[in-house]
């Protein structure tokens, strides 16, 4: 695999974070155009009925629905974005572990971030006894490594450190700011997906020219827009398997083993991870990409759906044997 330095590893996820900063939006308010389209196509916007009044209508009212779209995109990418610690901690399950419980834990992650002359991160632990590990994060005051309770007591020091160098080089490569931009965008891409089915839902229920005809386009808007959002979920899917690219677990695989000088070590711990890293807390497949592990079969959501055509992690196996001809 051709050799990718720190730096131009960082300058690359920098790149595609922008470009994520400007798809996502554009995305959005694609799916919003496509909306009113259908909106006026079912006769939900009377202007459109006009004979030649149909692309000005539906422009006037995308164009006046813009500011608000772009707001409210604004809004709740602001508060996730800047939330995201806590909500990923409640996604996880995950606490704060205390240096006086787990001395060992903390001992391992100092020592590897001062060989690195790295911050230390904070360290978090989630209750449960399967393998798995994530790092998580969007600058030096909120990187965070969080490991299973079974993860620390089922491993080996040498393993364990192995595995806190995997996530440290997810840090060290900017991989995890890359990941919560994706994280907060796939979630501005399910609540405008929400709001279009909420608006599908007042409008049947509503009351308009003739009850039969609304009822009936309500349902045929209903069928569109589920195979727009599929459309756009396939997109988006698609886009996220460019941007994150599941080379940067192969990547964070050689930085843990240039960090340790032990390969082997990781490659134990990751075949022992394989074995079981099903964590039960974790339910959203946004979430399940952060970990060095797909934490288990119960993600849910379109993305999820599709199995491994879009997987964000390649076969644990490979990376088993890449590190063991180190």
């Amino acid at each position: 695999m051709e050799y990718i330095g720190i730096q131009a590893q960082k300058r690359r996820n920098d790149f595609r974070s922008m470009l994520l900063l400007f798809m996502f939006p554009c995305l959005v308010l694609g799916m919003v155009y496509i909306f009113f389209l259908l909106l006026a196509w079912l006769g939900f916007i009377e202007e459109a009925e006009t004979e030649g009044h149909f692309w000005l209508s539906v422009n006037s009212v995308y164009l006046n629905s813009v500011p608000y779209v772009l707001g409210v995109v604004f809004v709740w990418f602001t508060i996730a974005y800047f939330l995201n610690t806590y909500i990923i901690k409640v996604s996880t399950g995950a606490t704060t572990l205390e240096r006086k419980k787990n001395k060992r834990v903390y001992n391992l992650v100092e020592n590897l971030c001062m060989s690195q002359g790295m911050k230390i991160p904070k360290i978090n632990i989630i209750n449960d006894e399967s393998l798995n590990a994530f790092a998580s994060g969007i600058n030096e005051r909120t990187y965070t490594v969080t490991l299973s309770n079974g993860i620390i007591d089922r491993l080996k020091d040498e393993e364990l450190e192995a595995v806190i160098a995997h996530e440290l080089s997810h840090i060290r490569n900017h991989d995890v700011h890359l990941l919560i931009v994706s994280i907060v965008f796939v979630g501005v891409f399910s609540m405008v997906a929400q709001l279009a089915f909420s608006t599908i839902s007042s409008l049947s229920g509503g009351s308009s020219k003739k009850k039969n005809d609304n009822s009936d386009g309500a349902v045929m808007l209903v069928l569109f827009l589920a195979i727009i959002v599929a459309l756009i979920g396939l997109l988006l899917a698609t886009l996220m398997r460019f941007a994150i690219s599941r080379k940067r677990e192969y990547l964070a695989d050689a930085g843990a083993a240039e960090m340790t000088k032990n390969p082997l070590a990781l490659a134990s711990a990751l075949s022992k991870i394989a074995k079981d890293p099903n964590i039960e807390a974790v339910t959203r497949e946004d979430v399940a990409q952060l970990f060095i592990q797909h934490p288990g079969n119960k993600a849910e959501g379109f993305i999820g759906n599709l199995g491994g055509i879009f997987a964000t992690h390649p076969p644990i196996e490979k990376r088993i044997r890449i590190l063991e001809q180190f």
